[in-house]
């Protein structure tokens, strides 16, 4: 058996080529542990075991970096955060279909500035960027609460 990737055909290559095009590839490196590396070669490590996330607990940590990310990049352009932190969490539950998913998920956000004029103002903009985050910025969680459609295939 070759370990070589497979060829691609047309439609994937043309899907790779699209400016659009986010992906990552994983691959298993032990027992329920599995390392995803994007184009630029940087890789996260993941599965079961002491040291490893989840992948719900990666698609939690997903959804409140992207949103971290969204607060942090304007709100940092007034003040340095003394602190952010973002709590994602969820409930697994198995729908009418029989399948398990998460339900519900919830981001807290602690943000913290320091005290004077510029620390205020960018504690005022965290609500709104917040709100920005959930409703028009962040692909991850919009990603997640709204339907997407998900293919699988298998190639020879």
């Amino acid at each position: 058996m070759n370990a070589s990737l497979p060829e691609h055909d047309d439609a994937a290559t043309a899907r790779e080529e699209d400016p659009r095009y986010r992906g990552v590839e994983v691959e298993r490196v032990g027992l329920k542990h599995y390392r995803a590396t994007n184009a630029a070669g940087d890789t996260v490590d993941f599965g079961q075991g002491e040291g490893l996330l989840t992948p719900v607990e990666l698609l939690l940590a997903a959804v409140a970096g992207c949103s971290a990310v969204d607060v942090d990049v304007v709100s940092s352009r007034r003040a340095e955060p003394e602190e952010l932190r973002v709590r994602s969490s969820g409930m697994k539950i198995t729908d009418e279909s029989g399948g398990s998913r998460l339900d519900d998920v919830e981001l807290s956000f602690s943000v913290r500035f320091p005290e004077g004029a510029a620390g205020e103002k960018a504690r005022a903009m965290v609500p709104r960027l917040v709100e920005l985050s959930r409703t028009k910025d962040c692909t991850v969680s919009r990603t997640v609460e709204h339907p997407t459609n998900v293919s699988m295939r298998v190639e020879d």
